[in-house]
């Protein structure tokens, strides 16, 4: 339900279109997200795939490309389980203060 109601407010949300370089291709983004945050995100991705580039010169542009996404994909699980660690160690703190407490 939840990407319904994400879905349906980022309809009425207006959509910015962005030109934007990466590895030296311009792309066209169209997003809600503001103008600085779709320009950000392409630098990273640019800046991603000239650091693979650099150690795999051999790469066509369509394997670097999925090796970039592999990584980001990589880096984004990494993350979230972080996060999801932090906020389950997060939450027992809580409820050990509010055991000590209440």
């Amino acid at each position: 339900m939840q990407g319904f109601f994400n879905r349906r407010r980022q309809e009425t949300l207006e959509k910015n279109r962005i030109n934007v370089g990466i590895y030296g291709q311009q792309y066209t983004i169209i997003g809600t997200d503001p103008a600085s945050h779709i320009r950000l995100v392409a630098s990273l991705v640019d800046e991603r795939m000239r650091e693979i580039s650099s150690r795999n010169p051999s790469l066509d542009t369509s394997k670097l490309a999925v090796l970039t996404a592999v990584n980001a994909v990589h880096d984004y699980i990494k993350l979230k389980e972080q996060y999801e660690l932090l906020e389950k160690q997060y939450l027992q703190l809580l409820k050990k203060d509010e055991d000590g407490n209440g």
